[in-house]
């Protein structure tokens, strides 16, 4: 353990955030560069001798955090990083965007603020990157095998990057034009900047994992085809089909999906435009969906100059604090403020879009609402509460509902799917098409990216005792396991 006392004497102290007036002008990472280390050594000797480490259960990946705890608060950072990337390739990751279910399950958290686990996790990487501690892993020997893997988000490059240290020959195929998925052009400059992606590519480039970019599989080259030429697929191509909202109004001008808006604003940083095709800039905007994608509209259109923001909600305001009926150590549903909503805007809860308002030349022009609440589960409207508000852009951040299946890709292989429009997949995470494995959230649904990075891991373990017979490889969950909540 770290200090034995530590929990009883530092209080918890999070990563500070750079003045609002200053970080909405820029597109850099909201937090002050280099505040973390000063007090992190501190806030890992909170970590407790707890006997059983529940945080091991609220983490998908079972990231070993009272260890590194302990290296971090005595500053052996090497010993850190190794026992990091223990089980975790990604560790600059997640340290920036998961929301912590490890923190929600920690022991101290029964009580009082828990461990910063969060903050000592990136603390540990990006110091680790600093001292060159994070190099370059290629196998001893190649086995002759080789698998395609489908998609560059989380779950595809943590099953690549595993599957070539085991010593497959690996090829990761990546629709857009550049590589990371999600990560690459879902997350927001302000929340990751994508060097962290860049340097990982290159590092996986140097372990000997080939990378294709713009080739689409099922449009570009025929699933079935791929199979042929590969001893193995691993399909970890997302949940990419967008929740949509079927109003009146819905096929007005200047309402997006979330995610053919934000894609835009990540271009602008790369260099692809000078200015969005769609911005905010001068408009209102409405964001409808409470989530974190959400929550990134809101500090996209912040930093694009937007006359107004307000996001809307379906589901009641959650508490600042948990309920009885969220007890610990599951993962509590809580009133959230994200740096994005620091920065301004309005949130409104219990509403439902019922049309939207339109000009002569079809351009949105306000969104129409009614108040909502839930009977049985289900939301009835209020009458008597409607109400008008402007809105000359609007995205949709209503999560995904699965896969895409027009590309072809589902067809071809001739996948099977679940109940709920799932790639199918059993315990090894195999499809029904031999040697075709399935990651991420293609087989599981939209989630989180620890469990991408965790499926990504087992799906490996699956091909490589496909390929070879058996596998050293770790397995840190199963398909039908699911994140500790009530």
């Amino acid at each position: 353990m770290a200090d034995p006392k530590g929990f009883l004497t530092t209080g918890r102290e999070v990563a500070p955030t750079r003045p609002v007036a200053e970080r909405v002008k820029d597109w850099n990472e909201v937090y002050v560069p280099g505040s973390l280390l000063p007090i992190i050594s501190k806030q890992a000797g909170r970590c407790m001798d707890c006997g059983i480490p529940f945080c091991h259960n609220g983490c998908p990946l079972g990231n070993l955090i009272p260890e590194w705890n302990d290296y971090a608060y005595r500053e052996d950072w090497a010993a850190a990083s190794e026992r990091l990337h223990a089980t975790n390739n990604f560790p600059e990751f997640t340290g920036r965007l998961c929301p912590a279910p490890c923190e929600s399950a920690c022991v101290l958290g029964i009580n009082q603020p828990a461990v910063t686990i969060k903050n000592v996790e990136v603390s540990i990487i990006d110091k680790a990157w600093e001292t060159g501690d994070v190099t370059p892993q290629p196998p001893e020997r190649l086995s002759g095998k080789t698998v395609a893997v489908i998609g560059s988000g989380p779950a595809g490059l943590a099953a690549a990057q595993q599957l070539t240290r085991a010593g497959h020959t690996v090829a990761v195929y990546e629709r857009a034009d550049r590589i990371g998925g999600l990560l690459r052009y879902g997350i927001p400059e302000f929340k990751m900047e994508k060097v962290h992606i860049n340097r990982r590519i290159e590092q996986m480039r140097a372990e000997g994992t080939k990378f294709r970019t713009e080739v689409e599989i099922g449009r570009d080259i025929d699933a079935a085809k791929l199979r042929r030429r590969y001893d193995a697929v691993v399909v970890a191509a997302g949940a990419t089909v967008s929740r949509d909202l079927p109003v009146p109004g819905r096929e007005l001008n200047g309402i997006h999906f979330a995610m053919d808006y934000l894609p835009l604003a990540n271009k602008v940083q790369e260099g692809d435009f000078v200015a969005p095709p769609i911005t905010a800039e001068g408009k209102h905007v409405v964001v409808i969906g409470g989530g974190d994608t959400g929550a990134d509209c809101v500090g996209t259109a912040h930093r694009q100059g937007a006359a107004s923001v307000t996001q809307l909600e379906i589901m009641p305001r959650p508490g600042e604090d948990r309920s009885s009926g969220q007890p610990w150590p599951t993962f509590p549903m809580l009133y959230k403020v994200t740096s994005a909503h620091e920065e301004g805007g309005e949130r409104v809860y219990s509403v439902s879009t019922t049309h939207f308002e339109g000009d002569e030349n079809g351009d949105v022009q306000a969104l129409h609402l009614v108040e909502v609440e839930f009977t049985d589960g289900k939301p009835e409207q209020r009458p008597g509460t409607e109400r008008r508000i402007p809105a000359q852009l609007v995205t949709l951040a209503m999560g995904f509902t699965g896969t895409d299946q027009e590309n072809g890709l589902v067809r071809q292989f001739g996948l099977e799917l679940d109940a709920r429009g799932n790639i199918a997949r059993d315990a090894d995470y195999a499809t029904n098409v031999d040697g075709v494995y399935v990651a991420g959230d293609a087989g599981r649904g939209q989630s989180l990216i620890v469990w991408a990075i965790a499926e990504g891991r087992s799906a490996a373990r699956g091909v490589d005792r496909y390929l070879t017979g058996a596998s050293d490889l770790p397995a840190p969950i199963r398909p039908t396991d699911r994140a500790l909540t009530v």
